[in-house]
């Protein structure tokens, strides 16, 4: 019988969970519907999602992470046994073991936050891996090999970006701006162009379903839906593709930046294989239409977006669950780095 080792993608948008042996079981929105009267919970994942912004008084949807960091301790804790407990089965006598994706800059106190948070909900053995280097793993690139690798992952609340070689990250950064903030900068062109206030959902719809962040790759409009902040009335505007890459110019030109800068501190010779191998983007992120190549464009080097870039992060804690070969590798590298400190 296989052992209920289980990684865990615990996102700001999303949490996503691999069992090994059996691949990624559970993809839901990082939500908790909660009874502000009684403090019992109404609804977790995707159902609480629903919810977002639509909830009588007594009830409240929220967030637990934000920026990438736990930021409600406790819902953190219900969120992640219930979704644990969906995987897995309620019946199991088995403790799992589990490895959860941290983002690069996360500080040791943050580290502290995730792990007891699992080990709260009956985990004995937590184990925790940055980001980029589970995306990196879990969009094919052979990153323990002496030559660099790198990857642009764009979560939900983190972008974490990372040049890796001999299984490590050489050099790294992590900025609070990712699909999270787009959706902001959505709404807050929305308000400024139209005087419409929308919500996070109809941001989110908008992104997916009509923006671009490169000229003229994307053509179409949209109707939206909000409150007119004059009137206070609902009113419908017309949003036309083109609006949306000025809306996003501000997040995505740091997101370039930052990788940028992460290239200049590169060393010359691993520079030269990202120039060869290319960059690689991951998480939800990625997805946005026009990016790569924009990236392309300002940065010339090749970009590209990884097959399934929403989930690289969990299929990377799945194969490092899956292949002593790898998770060994792994240990190795971590040993190292706790040496050279």
């Amino acid at each position: 019988m296989l052992s209920k080792d289980i990684g865990v993608d615990l996102g700001t948008a999303n949490v996503l969970v691999h069992v090994r042996g059996q691949g990624v079981v559970l993809n839901e929105p990082s939500v908790v519907a909660i009874d502000q009267v009684t403090k019992q919970v109404v609804a977790v994942g995707e159902e609480a999602r629903q919810m977002l912004g639509r909830t009588p008084g007594n009830i409240v949807a929220i967030r637990p992470l934000r920026d990438g960091v736990i930021a409600d301790f406790e819902v953190t804790e219900i969120m992640l046994r219930h979704f644990i407990r969906k995987a897995i089965g309620r019946s199991s006598m088995i403790r799992p073991r589990v490895l959860i994706c941290v983002p690069a800059g996360i500080t040791s106190v943050e580290q502290k936050a995730v792990r007891e948070a699992a080990e709260a909900c009956g985990i004995k053995h937590v184990g925790l891996i940055e980001e980029p280097k589970a995306a990196a793993i879990g969009a094919g690139l052979n990153i323990f090999e002496p030559s660099g690798s790198m990857v642009v992952d764009i979560g939900g609340g983190t972008t974490d970006i990372a040049v890796l070689s001999l299984g490590d990250v050489v050099t790294s950064t992590s900025l609070r701006v990712a699909g999270d903030k787009l959706d902001e900068a959505i709404v807050k062109y929305i308000k400024r162009q139209y005087n419409l206030l929308i919500g996070e959902r109809t941001a989110e719809d908008l992104k997916i379903s009509l923006a671009t962040v490169y000229p003229n790759s994307r053509t179409g409009e949209m109707d939206v839906r909000g409150r007119d902040m004059v009137s206070g009335l609902p009113k419908t505007v017309t949003v036309h593709a083109g609006e949306m890459s000025e809306a996003l110019k501000e997040c995505v030109e740091s997101i370039i930046l930052a990788t940028k800068s992460v290239l200049e501190r590169t060393p010359p010779e691993l520079s030269a294989d990202i120039f060869d191998k290319g960059i690689v983007l991951t998480g939800g992120g990625a997805l946005v239409d026009g990016l790569d190549k924009l990236m392309v464009e300002q940065l010339q080097v090749p970009v590209h977006v990884a097959e399934n870039p929403m989930q690289c992060v969990v299929l990377g804690t799945g194969i490092m669950l899956e292949s002593p070969h790898v998770n060994r590798l792994h240990q190795q590298s971590q040993r190292q780095r706790r040496r050279a400190r």
